[in-house]
């Protein structure tokens, strides 16, 4: 197992609020560029500038690049597990549902980092945390509803945003043996940087955007909020925290985002929960403080405390 702390620690809790900022108001950004640009689009451009903000930093620390292919195959197969394949998914998910229920459905995230994890021994896999993947998993039932049409367009964002947390889990695992070591900066950069080229010819080929009027000036704004904040400064933060206490505890974020995606989607895109998504959201939430562990043992230490 690699050496990271299993309990995060109160700096790292303070960063995942940041993250969960930065992350949860990715999907507003998402919700306003998709008025104007198509998906994959909107991927290529969040990403492109992302590395584009991340490039003078790495020129200020002055740490040195990977070289040849070996050096660069862990940030390229990061990027495609932590960029272009989550974000593709997410963003296709979230133009069949909304910012809101993008984000609740993305909180899984933990439950498959945390069987990635036990399944290759880089963490064990306790009682807790079994409970905690059942909860998840009823959590995004109710999500869906009873009689639901398999082949709505709701489901299939749904099915999408899932596909885009499995990839999410894979990073995490991924990046916790491959990157470790490796400072915050330069693991962001790089793997952004190989998200960009992998996904310019795919956007151009697939969307051709050239084809479509320019954006307005929202849509470019929100743009750059997408790629500097909510990629670039978020994947410092992300690594920083991975790098310190592990794969399943930098995904707790998926918790926090929901709180801020809903706010947000309320206020800036007019978005409504309703009764079954607000049951689901705090299921899942309660499935993570399952997977999390310190709660429920704290409630048995309560609980075992005589009178």
């Amino acid at each position: 197992m690699t050496d990271v702390s299993p309990v995060i620690d109160r700096r790292d809790v303070a960063l995942l609020v940041l993250l969960s900022i930065l992350w949860g108001g990715g999907y507003v950004l998402a919700g306003i560029a998709l008025k104007d640009l198509a998906p994959l689009s909107v991927v290529c451009v969040r990403v492109a500038i992302g590395a584009l903000t991340l490039l003078p930093v790495v020129w200020l620390y002055r740490d040195p690049l990977p070289k040849g292919l070996k050096g660069w195959s862990p940030f390229f197969v990061m990027g495609m597990l932590n960029n272009v394949i989550p974000f593709s998914l997410l963003i296709l998910g979230q133009s069949q549902t909304s910012a809101a229920l993008t984000s609740i459905v993305n909180a899984t995230t933990p439950l498959f980092t945390v069987l990635l994890t036990a399944s290759f021994g880089e963490e064990r896999l306790t009682a807790s945390k079994i409970a905690g993947v059942l909860l998840g998993l009823a959590g995004v039932a109710i999500l869906r509803g009873q009689g639901a049409d398999i082949s709505s367009a709701q489901t299939l964002g749904i099915v999408l945003c899932l596909g885009a947390a499995l990839s999410f889990g894979f990073s995490g695992l991924w990046g916790q043996r491959k990157l470790q070591g490796v400072p915050p900066h330069i693991s962001a950069f790089c793997q952004l940087l190989c998200s960009t080229m992998v996904l310019i010819p795919l956007s151009a080929a697939i969307e051709q955007p050239w084809t479509r009027e320019m954006p307005g000036v929202p849509a470019w704004l929100s743009l750059i909020g997408l790629g500097a904040l909510s990629t670039a400064l978020a994947y410092i933060v992300f690594f920083r925290i991975l790098a310190r206490s592990g794969a399943t505890n930098v995904m707790l974020v998926t918790l926090l985002m929901p709180i801020t995606t809903v706010v947000l989607g309320h206020f800036v895109l007019g978005e409504v929960l309703d009764s079954r998504e607000i049951a689901g959201a705090l299921v899942i939430a309660s499935a993570l403080l399952a997977i999390d562990g310190r709660l429920p043992r704290r409630i048995v230490r309560v609980l075992q405390v005589k009178p």
